[in-house]
């Protein structure tokens, strides 16, 4: 690993993306989704054709949300690269074959575009790293009075601000064939997965577990983003305060086996998902991840209550 003071971390000798900079998508109506997302716990900035995803004191855009007539659609994702990376990794392109395709007409139209395998647009730009160069920050315990619990009173319990994106997941119509374009193209790399089912990829020069997983479905779509808390009772805190503000519909609060991650998903209004998670795994520049095949029924999650039946549901390929 190379890493000077106030370097991001690179893997040597590797030609990469760093992170997930950006993703988009749309919805038929733009109250609605600044209203969700909001209640969330999101920092959302509001424009006449969209609304900007951001998270309270950190001033990069994460996502943006179109209004488009019609279903719930994923639009594009965006990575960053390292300046002095992007000339090699548009030679690794063409060495793979990934022809360049025009910008999509609701981004700014800069940098390199493709299309991954479901047809998805991806966009390349040169920027700075914005994927987790270390492990994230545990919130400190409360302090514990001598005459009475650390819990806070309901009344005074706060509001929850996810601290940043973790992850978007992804439906693909073939997921070992996304695995290997995102791995050949972008230099991801395979985290873990179960079978043809699902697959996690992180960046080689350190990110979360995974900064984009895919899972079998028909055809394309968005399953849901994944936002980081600081701690359980954050998780458990969005959980109460989404289902107060009529949200009722979601998964949780359990464990992950794969990635480890405590978590809780709120349905939004299209059907997909909004993630908090706490204490992913994260996976250093300098570490090889030993990716493994899970089997399903034994890497879902290590406790909580089951799935509902519409979890897994693909509303962008569902009539």
């Amino acid at each position: 690993m190379n890493m000077s003071t106030n370097e991001a971390p690179r893997r040597n000798g590797v030609t990469a993306v760093h992170s997930l900079q950006h993703f988009a998508f749309s919805v038929p109506d733009l109250d609605v989704a600044e209203r969700f997302y909001s209640e969330f716990g999101l920092d959302v900035r509001h424009s006449a054709t969209r609304i900007d995803l951001h998270t309270f004191g950190n001033p990069h855009c994460w996502g943006s949300v179109f209004e488009v007539p019609g279903k719930k659609k994923l639009q594009f994702l965006s990575f960053g690269v390292f300046e002095d990376d992007f000339a090699p990794l548009l030679r690794q392109l063409d060495r793979v074959g990934v022809a360049r395709t025009a910008p999509h007409p609701l981004s700014g139209g800069t940098g390199i575009w493709l299309r991954d395998p479901d047809g998805n647009a991806v966009q390349l730009i040169t920027a700075g790293k914005v994927s987790p160069n270390e492990p994230a920050l545990r919130a400190s315990p409360s302090p514990r009075p001598r005459d009475r619990g650390a819990a806070p009173a309901r009344s005074q319990a706060g509001r929850v601000h996810p601290r940043r994106m973790s992850h978007v997941l992804l439906f693909s119509s073939d997921v070992l064939r996304s695995v290997k374009f995102y791995g050949d193209a972008l230099g991801l790399r395979l985290s873990d997965r179960s079978g043809e089912i699902i697959a996690f990829m992180h960046g080689a020069h350190s990110s979360d577990h995974h900064m984009v997983a895919f899972a079998k479905s028909a055809g394309p779509g968005y399953h849901h983003s994944s936002w980081d808390v600081a701690s359980i009772d954050d998780i458990g805190l969005g959980m109460q305060h989404m289902v107060a503000c009529g949200h009722v519909r979601g998964w949780g609060i359990g464990r992950h086996v794969i990635g480890s991650n405590y978590f809780y998903y709120v349905q939004d209004p299209w059907g997909s998902f909004a993630e908090y998670p706490y204490d992913i795994d994260f996976i250093a520049a300098d570490v090889d991840w030993p990716a493994a095949d899970h089997p399903p029924e034994d890497s879902f999650y290590v406790w909580g209550p089951p799935p509902p039946d519409y979890f897994i549901q693909n509303h962008e390929v569902t009539t």
